[in-house]
C-alpha cells in the first residue's frame, strides 16, 4: 500500500494490525515500513538481534586473551 493511501486509512490500518496481520507500506514502489502488532515487532527483534551477533561473531577471532582485553576496555570506561 502507498504511503498516501496509509496515511488516509491509518484508523484501518491499526485495526488490522491489532487483528495480527502485517501491512507494509511503499513509497514509490519500494519497501517504507511494515506495521506489525507489538508482539511480532517484539519477535523479530530479537531474532535480528541473534543474526547479527552471529554475524559478529563469525567475524571476530575468539581466544582466552582477546576476551580479557575487551572485559578490561570496557572496566575502563
Amino acid at each position: 500500500m502507498g504511503a498516501f493511501e496509509a496515511k488516509n486509512r491509518l484508523s484501518e490500518l491499526l485495526n488490522l494490525v491489532a487483528g495480527g496481520q502485517e501491512v507494509v507500506i511503499t513509497r514509490r514502489g519500494k519497501v517504507a515500513a511494515r506495521l506489525v502488532g507489538p508482539e511480532n515487532g517484539d519477535e523479530r527483534a530479537g531474532e535480528n538481534w541473534v543474526e547479527q551477533a552471529r554475524r559478529i561473531r563469525a567475524k571476530t577471532k575468539q581466544d582466552r586473551k582477546g576476551i580479557r582485553e575487551l572485559i578490561e576496555l570496557g572496566r575502563r570506561f
